[in-house]
């Protein structure tokens, strides 16, 4: 089902609690409205649409990645600094990231993952775990 994009600043600003089992329809949710918006939109986490739970989809390449619970394990020491927008407000503002990292999550199964990414998709994840954490970039 495809969701309306939140914009309410207080919900946006509240960390998200870890996700089960039961979330896992929200996950599907997520991908069917990240897919809707993807002219705009590489990468959501689940208070974009409302939900306080610790998930988020992002286009790699011309698939769809789900990460449950996505925790970063390890950072670059090299970091560069961009400006980033979103679907949830206006305008843009300066963020530093870090150029790769790794990430451990569970998939849609549930089974514990640990990945490394560099380049946009890093920068990606790292916008959205900000989500999780009730940082609006």
């Amino acid at each position: 089902m495809v969701h309306p994009i939140v914009k309410d600043k207080f919900l946006l600003s509240q960390k998200s609690a870890p996700a089960d089992r039961s979330d896992l329809p929200t996950a599907q949710d997520m991908v069917e409205t990240i897919a809707a918006h993807a002219e705009e939109c590489v990468g959501m986490a689940a208070n974009m649409i409302g939900v306080l739970k610790r998930i988020i989809v992002f286009q790699d390449g011309n698939k769809y990645v789900v990460m449950l619970n996505p925790e970063v394990k390890w950072a670059s020491p090299e970091t560069y600094t961009i400006k980033e927008g979103c679907l949830c407000h206006e305008g843009a503002q300066d963020v530093t990231r870090h150029a790769a990292i790794e990430v451990e999550f569970q998939d849609l199964r549930m089974n514990k993952c640990r990945r490394k990414y560099d380049g946009i998709t890093a920068e990606i994840i790292q916008h959205e775990l900000d989500h999780l954490e009730g940082i609006l970039v």
